[in-house]
């Protein structure tokens, strides 16, 4: 199928389903700050989300309503306009990124964080890490964070490979 004119990914779904997938997804970024999912879903994603935080700088009545008819979830909807619009009201667009994260073990799909810019990974995911290290100095609590990290990504890495092998394996024999 040619991707040419295509002005959005249908992720081989009809409408409605199509829908469904995409406001979940809008809200759980919403909700979480950042979430896992493929590439391809996240730049989808990624284009809903960046508009509904356009709209939410307006911050009216009508901008709340439409944005409840977009995406029917009312702690959704006032995260937009109460926290994330205000937070990005000097910024003119770009309120989100996306980090390859290389390869899903299943089927070998690229996936990635879709998570806000300002979403801060040692103050979310860190938390019980810190509180183990507060009385060690603040510098080397946030070096054991990251190197925790780290060791997770290499260790996500590995199985992938392990997993990739044992597919190959099974496949020539």
């Amino acid at each position: 199928m040619s991707s040419h004119r295509r002005r959005v990914k249908h992720f081989d779904r009809k409408s409605g389903p199509r829908k469904a997938l995409l406001r979940g997804l809008v809200t759980s970024l919403i909700e979480h700050g950042r979430i896992t999912t493929t590439v391809d879903r996240a730049k989808e994603v990624r284009r809903h989300v960046e508009k509904a935080i356009t709209l939410g700088k307006k911050g009216d009545l009508a901008t709340t309503r439409l944005l409840m008819s977009r995406y029917p979830n009312k702690e959704a909807v006032a995260t937009i306009m109460k926290d994330l619009s205000p937070r990005f009201k000097t910024r003119p667009g770009g309120y989100t990124r996306i980090i390859k994260i290389g390869r899903r073990p299943g089927d070998t799909a690229e996936m990635a964080f879709l998570e806000f810019v300002d979403y801060d990974f040692e103050a979310k995911g860190a938390a019980k890490e810190e509180a183990k290290a507060t009385k060690a100095e603040p510098k080397a609590a946030k070096k054991t964070v990251k190197k925790a990290a780290t060791k997770l990504v290499a260790a996500k890495k590995k199985s992938v490979k392990k997993t990739q092998k044992k597919a190959r394996a099974a496949a020539r024999a």
